[in-house]
């Protein structure tokens, strides 16, 4: 079974893919990780290599040609990031993780170990330079659900909790 999850940055998408990797025993493949990773080889803050990749697509679309060339060699599992559900059109199970922007910037804070305003001005400066890319670039609009087959608020429940809704959609899927 091959199963995306996507979100925004802070929605939980990495806590919830992570989570269900194991518990279902399920290899994970993660654009977010493979994006810091090269900001981090690169020894630029995920910002500066966010207005990089702004100017030079090479750097999304390998990430994203990567993640759905991956996903296609395997039978079982989870995709994780923002365009999964779309670079992996056959998935049988396609998740959006939502919270709100306030909740959002709180777990990037804390993951990042930066005071919030900090983190809700870089969250909303990375957004909207992704989203203004992903139109360009493909013609994706990421405030359009209508491919998820699940759509959860991850600030209502915590990652086992999710995790255990996904199990759930997993048997219907089956």
């Amino acid at each position: 079974m091959r199963i995306t999850i996507s979100g925004l940055p802070g929605s939980g998408t990495t806590t919830v893919a992570k989570l269900l990797s194991e518990e279902l025993s399920v290899e994970l493949i993660s654009a977010g990780e493979l994006f810091r990773q090269i900001a981090k080889e690169k020894k630029l803050p995920l910002e500066h290599f966010n207005k990089l990749a702004e100017t030079d697509d090479h750097f999304d679309r390998q990430i994203d040609e990567r993640q759905a060339e991956e996903a296609m060699k395997r039978e079982n599992v989870i995709v994780e990031g923002r365009l999964s559900g779309f670079f992996v059109p056959d998935a049988d199970l396609k998740i959006w993780l939502k919270a709100p922007v306030e909740v959002r910037a709180r777990r990037i804070a804390a993951r990042e170990g930066i005071a919030y305003e900090e983190a809700l001005s870089a969250m909303k400066s990375r957004e909207r330079s992704e989203n203004n890319r992903y139109e360009q670039y493909y013609g994706i609009n990421l405030d359009d659900f209508s491919i998820y087959d699940l759509v959860i608020d991850s600030s209502k429940w915590g990652g086992r909790g999710i995790v255990e809704m996904i199990k759930v959609a997993v048997e219907g899927v089956k």
